[in-house]
């Protein structure tokens, strides 16, 4: 994939720089603030921008608007978040703005090469991946009138799962069952969601997005 950098530490560009290089992707571009973020990303178009969430000069969210930013202009744009820590605050704001592959991982995952590689080609690839924190955390936030309640224990665990960025291979590998046993509770959720076939509409992103309380 052609990729695209973002953070404003050159010693660790470089270093993801060279991660993905190995893994065979083509670094494209490597950046260090918000609007050369925005600028290269629009300009070149990049098969996954890879993004820090602070970034000069307030070190709070500019990786993060910039991103937003790029979804305004281009809605499927790509995205993989990177952040120190986990704040909510920032994760509902980047999953309820554009309708592109996303990703949003703690920065100790980079440490664990073949996890962060994976969710590299899971979103270059169109799909979402969200670090197990940021699950975990939204689910526990809790709220009325929740459409998730009417799964079972088992089809929320594949939910989860699959917010994760898992694949129906992956989570029968994890939960000891055959693939099709995955397949059959994936419907059965899609069903009590209400998310029927339809092209314009990703049932798995959505159906993950409901699990969050953003659909």
């Amino acid at each position: 994939m052609r990729i695209l950098i973002a953070d404003d530490s050159v010693l660790l560009r470089e270093g993801l720089a060279m991660i993905l290089a190995d893994d065979g992707h083509e670094v494209i571009g490597e950046v260090g603030t918000g609007p050369e973020l925005v600028g290269q990303c629009l300009a070149l178009r990049p098969d996954l921008t890879i993004s820090d969430i602070r970034m000069p000069p307030s070190h709070t969210d500019e990786g993060l608007r910039a991103c937003m930013r790029i979804r305004a202009r281009w809605p499927q744009a790509p995205i993989l978040l990177l952040s120190q820590y986990i704040v909510l605050s920032y994760a509902t704001d980047l999953l309820s703005c554009g309708s592109g592959p996303i990703g949003y991982l703690l920065k100790d995952r980079v440490a664990d090469l073949d996890s962060f590689l994976d969710a590299v080609q899971r979103v270059g690839n169109g799909g979402m991946v969200l670090d197990p924190e940021v699950v975990a955390q939204m689910m526990g936030r809790g709220r009325r009138d929740d459409p998730v309640a009417t799964l079972t224990p088992r089809e929320r665990e594949v939910l989860e799962l699959m917010a994760q960025g898992h694949t129906n291979s992956a989570i029968a590998r994890r939960l000891v069952v055959t693939d099709g046993a995955v397949e059959k509770h994936i419907q059965r959720i899609f069903a009590k969601l209400g998310l029927y076939a339809n092209a314009d509409v990703h049932r798995r992103v959505v159906a993950v997005l409901t699990l969050l309380g953003l659909s």
